[in-house]
């Protein structure tokens, strides 16, 4: 399978400019679907290839959302979907938050089967770890999740939960189950891969000017491990979720997800590994000596991971998507080098 003319939508975000910056080198036609024209023209300030043009789909949730970019001449032989859509309000019911979700996914699907049935041959979809773990729901301990795991979640416990991030868990999760769900109905020409990144960390391929612009998982890194506000003596931060891949090797996930027929309808847990709050801590220290005084030295050389922690099975992504990730040590590295340059840059 070689497709050369391919829909990319969230192309301007952290994991999407990394997807678009693989595949223009792997020479492929792409189409960037972006919300507005000004992201349009980021994108293009960062990427100047002949081989890239824009659509502007405002909001990927209406109805036929999708129908206009997806026309193409030549046209378009594989769709990668790494948007979701973002609410600008508060929401007033739980619906609210899990419809978009849902609907996004399932509208570029439909659109496929309006406008571009006869020609795509793949659809590769973004989708989390979210949608496999417990994340406390029931007792993980020890669990090695695979591909073949789901997240306990409900829609009717997240349609009357206060906790905004248990309905967060399930739009993920039936936001890929209606991806799931559409190739059993419709039975499209069209096949489907499906990749599942836990923590997404890493250097960033499109231009962020101020600390304040950076996605929510570099953000992470650089409030607990970079801000001026640290001291060697914080106290080591929480582990959060300690199953990471860099964005480098999830975008080459992406790419070879379009180029092996092998993946055909799969589900790929993609992660390099466990990683805990102390390991970060000490590359950062190590490989970044300005940092040394503002990052938390907790107990270095420590694993800082319970025994029980739970694990995850990358290699089917491995064996089938020939993916080899990179050591821990250049993802957090190169983050937290490329962060210092961008604060010093906004005069911080």
């Amino acid at each position: 399978m070689s497709p050369s003319r391919v829909l990319l939508t969230g192309a301007n975000g952290f994991v999407g400019s990394h997807i678009l910056s693989q595949l223009l080198n792997a020479n492929f036609s792409v189409r960037a679907v972006v919300r507005s024209q000004s992201k349009a023209d980021s994108v293009r300030g960062d990427f100047s290839s002949p081989s890239l043009d824009f659509a502007i789909v405002p909001d990927i949730t209406a109805p036929g959302a999708f129908d206009e970019a997806l026309k193409s001449t030549p046209p378009f032989d594989a769709v990668i979907h790494t948007a979701s859509p973002f609410l600008y309000r508060a929401v007033s019911n739980n619906h609210e938050f899990l419809d978009p979700a849902i609907k996004g996914t399932t509208e570029i699907l439909q659109g496929i089967q309006r406008v571009a049935a006869t020609s795509v041959k793949r659809v590769v979809i973004t989708s989390s770890f979210a949608a496999i773990g417990a994340f406390g729901l029931y007792d993980d301990a020890n669990k090695v999740y695979t591909s073949a795991d789901w997240a306990p979640t409900t829609l009717e416990a997240a349609l009357t939960t206060t906790d905004l991030g248990l309905v967060y868990l399930t739009s993920k999760k039936f936001a890929e189950k209606a991806a799931w769900d559409f190739l059993a109905t419709e039975k499209p020409a069209f096949d489907l891969v499906v990749l599942n990144p836990p923590m997404v960390y890493g250097p960033l391929r499109h231009t962020v000017s101020q600390i304040g612009q950076l996605n929510e998982s570099n953000t992470r890194i650089y409030d607990l491990f970079v801000a001026p506000a640290n001291t060697p003596e914080t106290p080591m931060p929480p582990n959060g979720v300690p199953l990471y891949v860099d964005v480098r090797d999830l975008a080459h996930a992406h790419l070879r997800a379009l180029q092996v027929p092998e993946a055909s309808n799969t589900r790929f847990l993609l992660t390099a590994g466990q990683v805990s709050s102390q390991q970060i801590a000490d590359i950062v220290r190590a490989e970044v000596p300005e940092l040394e005084s503002r990052t938390p030295k907790g107990t270095p050389g420590a694993n800082g991971l319970p025994e029980t922690a739970y694990t995850a099975d990358s290699s089917p992504a491995q064996k089938v998507l020939g993916i080899a990730f990179r050591p821990m040590r250049e993802t957090f590295s190169e983050l937290a080098s490329q962060l210092v340059g961008i604060e010093k840059a906004q005069g911080q």
